[in-house]
């Protein structure tokens, strides 16, 4: 690792890149003291550590730099299937390494033998994606293709699109269970949970199930982020054996926060905008003191706000 990163800090390029690919290779070094039981200082890379490999990771790091992405989103890895022959003689696919950096990412094999992802290309995707699921709402304006040289069954290529996303579009998760065997009192305390943690959004509809039963549909929002989190409390706090998950994308308005000084004292508001769209609403608890003080429906203190 020393001389790798003593070979990459000497390069001419910006200090940014540098301290990527140092990073990159940083991750790699983990992984492999991780599977051969080795400390970082000890380990060897091999086809890694190649002068076109290390090409690969700064050039690769030097394009991001240069494209100025505010975000980089990719699909799920398909890793390949099979074995490969290396330096440390026939592995299976994915590699240990690669396995290892693939973590917590989604990945998948299909019936195409070979090795489709490499712990070089694992731990660029490990360090500079963010998320991982479908192609998000964006207006593409260039795309790049990157073929291998080996033959499959299906295109052997790396596709990127660059582009513009929507005014706020962004992925969400939902999570959904079947209840019948839960109290009202106990679904309810399982949502104050799922708030508490911070879930977006949580409610219920009444569904019918098997044998005739009258059931309950438990369904979570949250981010992808949270997603493995709010499963656990679901599993943890509700009766149910399995988590169904749904990751989708959604339009969303900019929101904004504000103050109105009323004559019945100061009040906040809600002001959304977007897709040729704007809408502003007074508080719930602003609305609601003084309809109160007033004593006037909640309808009547809302026209009351709005014509001030």
């Amino acid at each position: 690792m020393a001389d790798i990163a003593s070979l990459i800090g000497n390069l001419d390029l910006p200090e940014k890149v540098r301290d990527n690919a140092k990073a990159v290779y940083g991750l790699i070094a983990a992984a492999e003291s991780e599977v051969h039981g080795r400390p970082v200082t000890e380990i060897h890379f091999h086809e890694v550590g190649t002068m076109d490999a290390v090409a690969d990771v700064v050039g690769v790091c030097l394009i991001l730099d240069m494209l100025h992405a505010d975000q980089i989103v990719a699909s799920p890895v398909h890793t390949g299937s099979g074995f490969v022959r290396c330096m440390h003689g026939v592995l299976p696919v994915p590699a240990p390494a690669t396995a290892l950096l693939l973590k917590n990412i989604p990945s998948y094999a299909t019936d195409i033998r070979g090795e489709l992802c490499t712990p070089t290309g694992a731990a660029l995707l490990h360090h500079f994606v963010k998320s991982f699921g479908p192609m998000p709402i964006m207006a593409t304006e260039k795309i790049g293709y990157g073929l291998g040289k080996k033959d499959f069954p299906r295109a052997n290529m790396l596709r990127a699109f660059l582009g513009e996303t929507g005014e706020s579009g962004d992925v969400i998760t939902k999570l959904e269970c079947n209840l019948d065997d839960m109290t009202g009192e106990e679904i309810g305390f399982a949502e104050d949970m799922l708030f508490q943690a911070g879930a977006r959004d949580v409610f219920t509809q009444s569904i019918g199930m098997k044998k005739n039963r009258p059931g309950v549909l438990l369904s979570v929002i949250c981010s992808p982020e949270q997603a493995d989190e709010m499963a656990a409390l679901m599993l943890r706090y509700t009766t149910t054996l399995g988590i169904r998950r749904a990751d989708m994308t959604r339009y969303v308005l900019a929101r904004e926060s504000g103050t109105l000084e009323t004559p019945y004292g100061a009040v906040q508001t809600k002001r959304s905008y977007g897709y040729g769209t704007e809408k502003c609403k007074i508080e719930y608890d602003d609305a609601a003191r003084i309809a109160k003080e007033k004593q006037i429906s909640l309808r009547e203190a809302r026209e009351l706000l709005e014509r001030t």
